[in-house]
């Protein structure tokens, strides 16, 4: 077996560790500096290629170079830790010509997930252990096709842009236990809901669990990133988000996102109450069971205090229907839509549509003259330019001291924020980029005639 780490361990850190049985997966997640490697690969996942039955196991990171540099070769790294009883061939030998670790009687090769042509080439057989460095950006067919032909697979990440598939396919279908579910933020606890797969463990780890750094050194860390940052929210906090290129930088679920809990009391306080002035709906329209488009209801309020609030949504996509919607569909369930929030808030009389999408519109009126209808659907206005919107939008998510945001969402409308922590722009134009942005579309549809009301206080 290993010799121990001169890597301090927390509670947490043994309790990883020594967390064996019935455990398929690890995925490790948090803030920057909080050992997830050190521990991960150096201590645990050798452990369990020691305890394996198979001879062949991998360590995958974005190059051999950085495997080598950050999980092999490093002050506690694997060579530190298993000083005697591990030995790198970084070119190969006689018997395996690509980069690998021997381990007691084992074989760990060592992988860059960047080199598709090399990782074809191991991929035809079945190892017992697998370690992903950083899988949030490992080539997905790479984790795809070794997700398959292990016994166990430990993976770390950084936290990084919530809509990549490998939170969908992989990390969301994880779970943490029980004891340790506290720990993880709310937000990514809110993320972990794809069908989970017994025996995947999910940890969130941070700088207090890295007993190697002084209360100075983390202290030094959370400075070095300046509050209110992509860069803060990734690094320090440890919460996942795009951390370059982002729109509305400046949203956060603690200014900008309230329970209906909230909102009530709001509204009942005594001596000010708060009101709604105005209700309208937003819709936003594409069928095509191709690509990931999106049929978007939004439905809010705006206040007597001059705030929009974001008070329901409902959200398709054709690609995960089995019988996609056609317009005639939307008509139904936007109908649907509207009545049950009439009834829990009150009428908004103006529904404004997507005015690219005239066959929805169609189906609409045609309901209306064969039914009747108390509801006015009508084309968006776009004269409105969409960075014009953009600018209203992150004017009224900002906060003072003394001011509460003029943009708030109620926590359910999860699509909704989702959106709002992932809308970027391109890279080369001063334009959004096309996808992340249906109920974000759908608000400002909602919005857009009533702009003059919002964000000029009560």
């Amino acid at each position: 077996m290993t010799k121990k780490s001169n890597f301090p361990l927390s509670q947490k850190y043994i309790n990883f560790i020594n967390t064996t049985k019935n455990v398929d997966a690890d995925f490790l997640e948090g803030t920057t500096a909080s050992g997830k490697t050190t521990v991960g690969a150096g201590v645990k996942f050798m452990n369990m290629v020691s305890r394996s039955k198979k001879k062949l196991h991998i360590i995958a990171s974005k190059t051999t170079g950085t495997a080598e540099k950050n999980i092999i070769q490093q002050d506690n790294g694997i060579l530190d830790i298993h000083k005697g009883n591990a030995k790198y061939y970084g070119n190969g030998d006689k018997d395996y010509k690509i980069p690998h670790i021997k381990f007691e009687d084992k074989i760990v090769f060592v992988l860059g997930y960047d080199n598709r042509d090399k990782w074809e080439l191991v991929l035809g057989s079945q190892f017992g252990c697998v370690y992903i460095d950083e899988i949030n950006t490992a080539n997905i067919d790479f984790v795809r096709e070794i997700s398959t032909r292990n016994d166990y697979l430990m993976a770390t990440l950084n936290p990084d842009d919530p809509n990549l598939p490998v939170y969908k396919e992989f990390i969301n279908r994880s779970r943490p236990y029980k004891k340790y579910a506290k720990d993880v933020p709310i937000e990514i606890m809110q993320e972990l809901n794809e069908e989970p797969v017994p025996k995947w463990r999910y940890w969130f780890f941070t700088f207090n669990d890295n007993l190697s750094l002084s209360k100075e050194d983390i202290e030094k860390k959370k400075r070095s990133a300046p509050k209110g940052t992509k860069l803060y929210k990734n690094k320090i906090q440890g919460l996942r988000g795009r951390a370059t290129g982002l729109i509305f930088s400046n949203f956060t679920r603690k200014n900008n996102v309230i329970t209906l809990a909230t909102l009530k009391k709001w509204m009942e306080d005594k001596k000010d109450p708060l009101k709604f002035i105005h209700f309208s709906c937003g819709v936003d329209t594409a069928y095509s069971s191709e690509s990931p488009d999106t049929i978007s209801f939004i439905y809010q309020g705006i206040t007597n205090k001059g705030q929009l609030i974001i008070l329901d949504e409902e959200v398709y996509n054709n690609t995960d229907l089995e019988n996609p919607l056609a317009p005639s569909d939307t008509v139904n369930r936007l109908i649907a839509f509207l009545d049950r929030n009439k009834d829990k808030w009150r009428f908004a009389r103006d529904v404004f549509i997507d005015s690219a999408d005239q066959a929805t519109i169609t189906e609409l009126n045609k309901y209306k003259r064969q039914h009747g209808s108390i509801y006015n659907f009508l084309n968006a206005y776009k004269k409105v330019k969409v960075i014009d919107r953009i600018h209203l939008q992150l004017g009224w998510l900002n906060t003072t001291e003394t001011k509460k945001a003029d943009y708030l969402v109620l926590d359910h409308c999860v699509n909704h924020i989702r959106e709002l922590e992932s809308y970027s722009w391109k890279e080369d134009k001063y334009e959004p980029e096309d996808k992340n942005d249906h109920t974000i579309n759908a608000s400002q549809y909602g919005f857009i005639p009533f702009r003059n009301k919002i964000g000029v206080g009560g």
